[in-house]
């Protein structure tokens, strides 16, 4: 049996998706269900279901609330949560699926330049230091496990900077978005999809990046733009100091997908990804 965590998020809600498609059994829950911070309702439910395959999508993502108000929970979901998933993935025997992000990385690679699964972890947010945590709780605690990095998710179950631009859009004739942060979109729908083509396959445990694929260097303007270019909006381009934020931001998010491409999944660009994805907006 499959379980998946956060299953009313952008991307647990995406996989569930999926999965209804595709007519498989699963058991999907979130924090009504099973609070991942408490151990004894995370045991409670695999004994239930006894999972063969866990998808864990549960975190807390809100990058700046996690710098302050928002520190003690960052903590107890994306460390202690995963601590207990892990533990129980270990006596249950169940493959784990990780969610994970690029924020493990201090983001300061030259531009041009790509994060390999295999260079060295260094987070400079609140966010990213407990991403790592539940990156090296999940190695410590399970061999049967895939570890997904991933960046600048978007899809249709949950906010994002697609329905930011499109509301802003609808307000102002004139938006200014930075263009000196790097990296390349991921449409959950590509995301949900190398989840299960690398358990149902059973391609080879560890670490992997995924975004959706670029032929060009790509920006949150690149991203902006192309989002708006069917509207009159003017899109500005602006730096990172015009948009001061708690949690620091990094300069290039950017992540080799070759590995990913390696195990013969297709990635599409996020320029068909982002119309697939309103195609599928006007359904």
């Amino acid at each position: 049996m499959i379980l998946i965590t956060g299953a009313n998020g952008q991307l647990g809600t995406e996989l569930c998706h999926l999965l209804d498609e595709r007519n498989e059994e699963y058991v999907a829950v979130d924090v009504a269900e099973m609070d991942i911070t408490k151990a004894d309702k995370v045991e409670a439910v695999f004994a239930q279901v006894q999972p063969s395959l866990v998808y864990h999508c549960a975190a807390f993502t809100a990058v700046d609330a996690a710098e302050d108000e928002g520190k003690e929970l960052n903590y107890a979901i994306n460390v202690l949560g995963t601590e207990n998933i892990a533990k129980a993935c270990a006596k249950y025997h169940s493959t784990l699926v990780y969610i994970s992000t690029d924020y493990v990385f201090d983001g300061q690679k030259p531009i041009g330049e790509e994060w390999q699964e295999t260079d060295l972890p260094n987070p400079k947010t609140e966010y990213g230091r407990t991403k790592r945590l539940g990156e090296e709780i999940v190695e410590k605690y399970i061999s049967q496990f895939y570890t997904i990095r991933t960046a600048w998710v978007f899809g249709n179950y949950g906010k994002n900077f697609v329905f930011t631009m499109q509301a802003l859009a609808e307000k102002h004739p004139r938006l200014t978005v930075v263009n000196d942060q790097h990296g390349r979109p991921t449409w959950t729908r590509t995301l949900a999809e190398f989840m299960t083509y690398l358990a149902e396959n059973q391609k080879e445990f560890g670490y992997y990046h995924l975004s959706n694929d670029a032929k060009e260097d790509t920006t949150w303007y690149d991203f902006a733009l192309e989002i708006l270019k069917d509207t009159a909006v003017e899109v500005v381009p602006v730096d990172s100091s015009q948009f001061p934020a708690k949690a620091k931001r990094p300069l290039n998010s950017t992540m080799s997908l070759e590995k990913a491409k390696a195990t013969g999944f297709r990635i599409p660009t996020w320029q068909d990804a982002l119309k697939e994805f309103y195609r599928q907006a006007e359904k």
